[in-house]
């Protein structure tokens, strides 16, 4: 993929760069695959993928040497379930969300990807924070189907879609029995006739057959053939619940329709049931460190909700679902969840898992695992250089590449730190004109 450098914020791209040959040396290197950190390792990039990366790596002649002493090397953290590059400002400015679309007649079909940004605040902003790739979701639509959410890429360059249409989102559980008219008996009729309706047009009914029950048709054309690739498993349906027996229904879905390829956003009641989530096999993406219940569905909320889970044998990644701005958290969290492991009562993860909750995981649950997330050959060379362990606070990410490509970590946040960070005592407030 071709890559460019962003050099104004509104629609200045320079002429394609070309991703060279690149060696991460002598720093801690971490592959994102639950494993501990290597000290003293190397990375080497090649044509924006990752060719090696251990303790005893050949540099091959001619490699650009990055000097990652002192430092740590890692794949970059990739946002689970989040709306970076669909929201501006979330607080009530409709013009900066592109998420929600909760008076369109369509659901199911829309495609979230069509309405990124990459050079929006929060691109910039979650870059600099370690965050290279991006799971996109779509916000509140009319139904209970919000949409396709996407793959996307936060490199300071105009196209940042890594996959489209990568699943389904829908929303089951208290959002979606409101949005399906009060109940969660009406959203599950509403979702199973849904698939039959999807069904039927894969089975190839005609126009004129389905007219002739229109009165039982409840989607438009463009969101039952959106399911199709659904009902036949050819497309991730993505579905959001948090109540331990929302979690139940939905795996019973398969009992119905045995080729949905499924995954759980959310959970928050999931370690109640971690021995049927285990069992299924159903990869699930949760909210980090809920120790309260925020809703009456997560009366059973608790800090060690994903610890649990994992420890009952459950595909688990973290994600912080529908957020826009606090991708940057994300390695504080997986923080969190270490720390945990040696509060008494409680359980936690160990260091590695904790990075792969943040990078790989996520990656592997909605079907690109090895591909981004972690630095394994093959994978896209997407490499963030840390001050120091990046899941303590104090540590910041220094330099990030994507596709090997190095990227700018200045935002506005970073100018307005440096424009006041030293004033001259004057008269007048700073940047006042007489």
């Amino acid at each position: 993929m071709r890559r460019f450098c962003l050099l104004v914020a509104a629609v200045a791209w320079s002429a394609p760069v070309t991703a060279a040959t690149i060696a991460f040396r002598g720093g801690t290197v971490v592959l994102g695959d639950g494993g501990e950190p290597i000290v003293g390792g190397t990375v080497v990039v090649r044509d924006g993928k990752v060719v090696a990366a251990g303790r005893s790596v050949a540099i091959p002649p001619g490699a650009e040497l990055v000097d990652a002493s002192g430092q740590w090397v890692t794949p970059g953290i990739v946002a689970g379930m989040a709306r970076i590059g669909l929201v501006d400002v979330d607080l009530g400015v409709d013009g900066a969300d592109d998420a929600e679309a909760a008076k369109s007649p369509f659901g199911a079909a829309i495609d979230a990807s069509r309405a990124v940004n990459p050079v929006m605040m929060t691109v910039a902003v979650s870059r600099a924070a370690g965050v290279t790739r991006a799971i996109i979701a779509p916000g509140a639509g009319a139904s209970i189907f919000d949409g396709q959410g996407a793959v996307i890429d936060l490199a300071a360059d105009p196209d940042p879609i890594t996959r489209r249409r990568a699943f389904q989102w829908v929303e089951l559980g208290e959002e979606g029995a409101d949005k399906a008219g009060g109940s969660r008996a009406s959203a599950d009729a509403v979702f199973r006739n849904a698939l039959a309706e999807a069904r039927e047009l894969a089975r190839g009914a005609t126009a004129g057959e389905r007219a002739k029950r229109r009165d039982d048709v409840l989607l438009t054309r463009l969101d039952a053939a959106a399911l199709v690739p659904v009902v036949e498993g050819r497309q991730l349906l993505v579905v959001h619940v948090e109540r331990a027996a929302d979690i139940l229904n939905v795996l019973g879905l398969r009992h119905d329709y045995p080729r949905l390829k499924l995954a759980i956003v959310g959970a928050g009641e999931g370690w109640t049931v971690a021995r049927q989530l285990a069992e299924s096999g159903v990869w699930v993406i949760a909210n980090p460190v809920e120790d309260l219940p925020a809703s009456f569905e997560t009366l059973a909320a608790t800090q060690s909700n994903v610890g649990r889970m994992r420890a009952a044998g459950v595909k688990v990644a973290v994600g912080l679902v529908g957020d826009s701005r606090n991708a940057r958290t994300l390695r504080q969290y997986a923080g969190n969840l270490v720390a945990l492991g040696k509060v008494p009562g409680a359980t936690g993860v160990s260091w590695g898992e904790a990075f792969a909750l943040i990078s790989s995981r996520p990656a592997e649950a909605i079907g690109l695992g090895g591909s981004i997330g972690r630095l394994s050959p093959g994978a896209h060379g997407d490499v963030v250089l840390w001050s120091g362990d990046p899941l303590e606070n104090a540590s910041s990410a220094t330099a990030v590449w994507i596709d090997g490509v190095r990227q700018p970590i200045d935002n506005h946040q970073t100018d307005l730190r440096d424009r006041y960070r030293t004033i001259e005592r004057q008269d007048l407030p700073p940047a006042y004109r007489r």
